[in-house]
């Protein structure tokens, strides 16, 4: 038996964005920068798929900018609202957990000599408004901050982030990472009030090499990339188009199924935890349990197993999880998400993150479970010797 218990990192993409995608290739692999007809009609296809997101996310088709997937958005964004902005002010204020296309970005503006306050956390991933509130001044130029950790699955309050950071300073931009988030929760980024808004297709069963950024009406971002002035500028460089219509398919099938699908998907986490609780001796669960966690994640530590030596375990049976997020599973490097929420290096070292979908059934948890209690046990008598 299969089981895919990695769906944080990549999920499969449904039958109907194949098709889509199909067509795309086979038949109107036409340029939408043409001006023939084969090229109107595939820029037709990419504007439809921009008008299904913004209506997804309610925001004007026109907000919607398309990239090559989510690091890329996180940089453009990042980046063009740091450079458009730089003159107003020097400082940045993130989180100690943020993914590595936000953190990596900052720490380089950080070493080129803008002031940088790193927000802590609690046990949980949760962020403390007052100290964000105390962290704002007038030279606060960027608040760049994630709505659901990618490792943990924490769901930080973006209403509340957004109504601090805009009382203290009505001047400071609001980035939000919003890839583990898309398609998750419900989304409204008019509600939100925030200036920019990334997500990626292929968590949500869309292909992989696109992704999408929402930039609100009026804010002005510095390019990162130049070229034929493609997506209004902000991105240039040929649309992916069978992307973009792959995206816009799996978008518009979330639009009917999103609530189901992630009730589903939250039943079958509980299941599992109360079945690895009930089953498995010594773990510490890393994620909430309640609704303040986004429904596809559960981070879970095994005292005295080495999470890499767990995960080729249940490779060899079938299972297939993470130690960390996929984009910085091959550095050397621990989990920074974990140690910033006070994991020992015991339990960094023995941590486990699943990632469920609608795909998931109650017969794989059940297998993933027995395999799981069995590796733990023949890993603990190995190294306890």
């Amino acid at each position: 038996m299969i089981v895919y218990l990695d769906n944080s990192s990549t999920t499969k993409p449904r039958d109907e964005v194949v098709d889509e995608m199909c067509n795309m290739l086979k038949f109107e692999y036409g340029n939408p920068s043409s001006l023939h007809r084969m090229g109107l009609e595939v820029e037709k296809r990419l504007e439809h798929s921009r008008k299904i997101i913004s209506d997804f996310i309610n925001c004007e088709k026109d907000e919607i900018f398309f990239t090559a997937g989510g690091t890329e958005s996180n940089n453009i964004s990042v980046q063009g609202l740091l450079n458009k902005n730089i003159k107003r002010g020097n400082h940045i204020i993130t989180t100690k957990y943020e993914h590595s296309s936000v953190l990596n970005i900052i720490k380089y503006y950080e070493n080129k000599g803008l002031k940088v306050t790193y927000l802590d956390l609690d046990e949980y991933g949760m962020i403390n408004l007052e100290q964000l509130e105390n962290s704002i001044s007038e030279s606060t130029i960027l608040v760049a901050i994630m709505m659901v950790n990618n490792e943990i699955g924490t769901i930080l309050p973006i209403n509340n982030i957004s109504k601090t950071v805009k009382s203290k300073n009505r001047n400071t931009k609001i980035h939000v990472d919003g890839i583990q988030a898309f398609g998750k929760l419900d989304i409204d980024v008019n509600k939100l009030n925030i200036d920019t808004f990334s997500f990626s297709s292929h968590k949500i069963h869309g292909p992989k090499g696109v992704g999408g950024l929402y930039v609100k009406k009026d804010i002005l971002l510095e390019p990162i990339i130049y070229g034929g002035n493609q997506e209004r500028g902000i991105r240039s460089g040929t649309e992916n188009t069978p992307g973009i219509v792959g995206l816009g398919k799996a978008v518009e099938i979330l639009s009917e199924k999103q609530k189901k699908e992630s009730d589903y998907i939250r039943k079958v986490k509980d299941y599992f935890v109360k079945k690895l609780i009930d089953t498995v001796d010594g773990i510490k669960i890393n994620s909430l349990l309640d609704e303040r966690c986004a429904p596809h994640i559960l981070n879970v530590s095994f005292n005295g197993v080495r999470g890499e030596v767990l995960l080729h375990y249940l490779e060899d049976n079938g299972i297939y999880v993470s130690t960390a997020s996929a984009c910085s599973s091959h550095g050397k490097k621990k989990s920074h998400v974990l140690a910033a929420i006070g994991l020992n290096e015991e339990e960094i070292e023995g941590a486990i993150r699943f990632s469920f979908s609608n795909n998931n059934t109650l017969e794989e948890i059940n297998y993933a479970i027995e395999k799981i209690q069995q590796s733990v046990r023949d890993i603990r008598r190995i190294t306890m010797r």
